[in-house]
């Protein structure tokens, strides 16, 4: 069984609000978001291919993951840290290679839960507009696969 994740996008704000709650220990949910081994084995959905990830989690060290999907479609998605906190916080900017010049700023928070975690996280997009894209892009179905796929990693 896995946990339900929450999306919100409330109307008019250029917000995305994720939450998520994980049977595993904080600290694990925490390093298989900032470990490029784990981080490839479950981001996104099932159906796209990673081809590269590289993230030095540290204030100013940069991120990128590619993904290839069906048709030989590239993806990818990449930014800079600005704060990290080991068990406990990531502040990053993030862009999207067809989404060019659209700058967003992203915080996790990761919560201990006594032996279980729960990941909040908050997307500031440049507008409603490029917010209501992204959620037309997909990106539903990859965050809630891909945490489905973080389960499968942490059992």
């Amino acid at each position: 069984m896995t946990n339900s994740t929450s999306i919100t996008a409330a109307p008019g704000l250029p917000f995305i609000d994720v939450v998520r709650e994980f049977d595993a220990p904080v600290q694990a949910v925490f390093r298989a978001h900032v470990q490029p081994d784990l981080f490839a084995r479950w981001s996104g959905p099932r159906g796209l291919r990673m081809e590269q990830v590289e993230l030095d989690p540290t204030a100013g060290g940069k991120w990128r993951y590619a993904f290839r999907a069906a048709g030989d479609q590239p993806f990818s998605f990449f930014g800079v840290f600005h704060a990290v906190e080991r068990d406990a916080l990531i502040v990053q900017t993030f862009e999207f290679n067809l989404a060019p010049g659209q700058v967003g700023l992203s915080t996790t928070t990761f919560t201990d839960l006594q032996g279980r975690a729960r990941l909040a996280l908050h997307e500031v997009y440049p507008s409603v507009a490029a917010r209501d894209a992204a959620l037309a892009s997909g990106m539903e179905h990859g965050i809630v696969e891909g945490y489905e796929r973080l389960d499968e990693l942490l059992a």
